[in-house]
């Protein structure tokens, strides 16, 4: 009767304890994430989908550095190249050079014939040209282009005549030394002439053009303001040496002003012993 007891107690415990489980279960909040899932995986939080995700947009990548100018394209030793420089340690090689391509221009002169210059220079110097009298409706003729080795030392010979060796060196290049026997320098002037082969064509608007814009079509002013030391030769700012546009260009917004300096070259106040 006893074990009966027992029995029932024990069986009544079991019956209470699944009562009280089962209100437990039903009591519990309910999962929404598992049901929005259709699986049985719950979604991650935001804190599992940052974990996954790299910190920061990734860098975008670093376009290279352009190239510096590079200064060894061409030669400023051989006569032929746009880039030679010659000045008065720095003779043509030979000194009787003489340009394959010298090609006429359609641009007036002072002496009345038909002018010549290499054709890269003689090309540039037409456009350059034909746009002043485009913008300005003023117009610009050539005073001196290319001279042979023998023009020169006519051209020297004479300068000497009238103004003794001295005076002849800062004006005008020793046969042989002439940047005009290039075929790539030309001097220039307005038309009618003002102020021809003289410093105060700096001031003509055809000048004062010329110096600000010459160089877009690949023509520095060879003999700056105050860089005899340099150069050798005195302001003139009717002197315009063709060198190609890049170089032109890069001269121009870097603002040095002569060959030698851009290229390291040593000054060149006077000729060599």
């Amino acid at each position: 009767m006893r074990r009966r007891r027992i029995l029932v107690i024990a069986g009544a415990v079991v019956v209470v304890v699944a009562l009280v489980a089962g209100l437990v279960q039903a009591l519990a909040p309910h999962d929404d994430r598992t049901a929005a899932n259709g699986s049985g995986s719950p979604k991650p939080t935001a804190s599992a989908t940052a974990s996954t995700t790299p910190s920061g947009s990734p860098n975008a990548s670093t376009p290279p550095s352009p190239p510096g100018f590079d200064k060894t394209q061409f030669s400023i030793d051989d006569p032929a190249s746009i880039w030679v420089v010659s000045d008065k340690l720095r003779p043509l090689n030979p000194v009787d050079y003489a340009p394959a391509d010298l090609t006429a221009m359609p641009i007036p002169t002072t002496w009345g014939a038909v002018p010549y210059l290499r054709k890269p220079a003689a090309d540039a110097l037409t456009a350059m040209t034909q746009q002043y009298t485009a913008e300005t409706g003023l117009n610009i003729q050539i005073q001196s282009d290319y001279r042979s080795y023998q023009s020169q030392v006519k051209v020297y010979n004479g300068w000497v005549a009238s103004k003794g060796q001295a005076a002849a060196d800062l004006t005008s290049a020793r046969p042989g030394f002439s940047e005009h026997q290039t075929g790539l320098a030309v001097d220039l002037v307005g038309n009618p002439a003002k102020c021809g082969l003289n410093a105060c064509f700096g001031d003509t608007p055809q000048g004062i053009w010329l110096a600000t814009n010459a160089y877009k079509w690949g023509f520095i002013l060879r003999y700056p303001k105050d860089l005899t030391p340099v150069t050798g030769f005195e302001y003139e700012p009717w002197h315009f040496r063709y060198v190609g546009v890049e170089l032109a260009t890069e001269m121009h917004d870097t603002g040095v002003q002569t060959l030698e300096q851009f290229f390291g070259l040593p000054a060149a106040p006077d000729y060599a012993p």
